[in-house]
């Protein structure tokens, strides 16, 4: 761990939720982009975000597989929360005619279309970036259930400020504040990604059971470093 790194996560041990978000949001202002799916847990990190400062970019990547349901939603969220610096991400117009003309891709290699319609319109986005936030938690399982408040990733500082957040927290938080939900929650979707490949199921144990069902796939990408391998938590670098 570089002494810069370490004085970073020196600096913000112990912190979760919103008391991470508002000293994050503060010494990196302008520098600092959160990543939200608008997905059937986002509006508790959003509320958190508008709560800090509305004006902070939030990246959203419009894959054009996306539930209409989740593009209402975003909309709805946006409107409540007052959050004035959403950035609707696609995927380059050129790439997608050569490599996915038909839009069936998901069918035959979900990992290449997650690549092409999520992590390399991210990486674009993120430029300029030296942070960036995200909604994840350990009780999601599989790679997320030893995930750290603060890593490093590409040369970028991650924060998960929802790392330690139960099922029972994110409830909790959404009705304390009275937060719409995404409408597919209704209909027994716990975790809502591109339609193709989301399919309703998953419990509070396992919401993301309906992710890429059958597959063996847990991840889209976006949260790995470009070589594939997993980010470095702060926390165990130090070691």
């Amino acid at each position: 761990m570089s002494s810069l790194e370490k004085q970073i996560f020196e600096s913000y041990a112990g912190l979760e939720g919103q008391q991470l978000l508002e000293p994050i949001l503060r010494d990196f202002h302008g520098r600092a982009a959160v990543v939200s799916s608008f997905g059937a847990e986002s509006a508790v990190l959003l509320h958190m975000v508008s709560q800090v400062d509305p004006s902070t970019p939030v990246i959203f990547l419009d894959t054009g597989k996306h539930f209409w349901e989740t593009i209402s939603y975003r909309a709805k969220l946006v409107d409540r929360l007052g959050l004035t610096g959403v950035r609707v991400i696609t995927p380059d117009k050129a790439l997608l005619a050569a490599q996915d003309p038909d839009g069936t891709l998901h069918k035959k290699n979900a990992d290449h279309c997650c690549h092409i319609r999520k992590t390399l319109p991210l990486e674009r986005a993120l430029a300029g970036f030296d942070v960036t936030i995200s909604g994840r938690k350990r009780y999601h399982g599989a790679a997320r259930a030893t995930l750290d408040f603060l890593s490093i990733g590409d040369g970028r500082l991650k924060v998960e400020p929802l790392a330690g957040f139960s099922a029972l927290d994110i409830a909790a938080h959404m009705k304390a504040h009275d937060l719409p939900t995404h409408p597919l929650t209704e209909i027994g979707y716990f975790s809502i990604g591109c339609e193709p490949c989301t399919l309703p199921g998953g419990s509070a144990a396992d919401p993301r059971a309906g992710r890429w069902a059958g597959t063996g796939k847990t991840e889209c990408g976006i949260h790995w470093t470009h070589n594939g391998q997993a980010i470095t938590p702060l926390s165990r670098a130090a070691h």
